[in-house]
């Protein structure tokens, strides 16, 4: 005869969405997202806004329970906190706002790594852009298995 198993109870929905559990959930990513910028080491980049592209790679823990936003990373709130990142004022590096931006992401414990990339648009006529990409993990976070 088959023996039944207990199903495991449930966490609380609110407990569940902050809690990071173990495994890759899913990829959150942000493409090509260009903003006005005051970024660079030089007098004329101190004055004038320019153009830089980012790219944000996440990964999370966990997946999605059910259709709920507040189970997920939004990418609604990565966007908006690079705008704040950006708007606090001048960063003379383009590493300086990438390490920004992944520790703004870090700071959700679900995400896990985030690989940031920063271009600079307009800096030479003969390049569509020039920057850094930078890869960060949580300290800490939970490696996946070799078999």
């Amino acid at each position: 005869m088959p023996v039944a198993r207990a199903k495991k109870a449930k966490k609380p929905a609110s407990r569940r969405a902050a809690a990071p559990r173990g495994g890759v959930g899913c990829r959150v990513f942000v493409r090509d997202l260009v903003l006005p910028c005051r970024i660079g080491i030089h007098p004329h980049e101190r004055e004038l806004a320019q153009r830089v592209r980012l790219n944000v790679d996440l990964a999370t823990a966990g997946g999605a329970p059910g259709d709920d936003i507040a189970g997920v990373v939004s990418y609604e709130d990565v966007v908006f906190g690079i705008k704040r990142i950006i708007a606090a004022g001048h960063i003379n590096l383009v590493e300086t706002l990438a390490e920004s931006v992944a520790q703004m992401c870090l700071a959700d414990p679900r995400v896990l790594a985030a690989r940031i990339r920063v271009e600079k648009l307009d800096v030479f006529k003969q390049a569509e852009s020039v920057g850094v990409e930078i890869e960060r993990t949580r300290t800490g976070a939970p490696r996946r298995r070799r078999r």
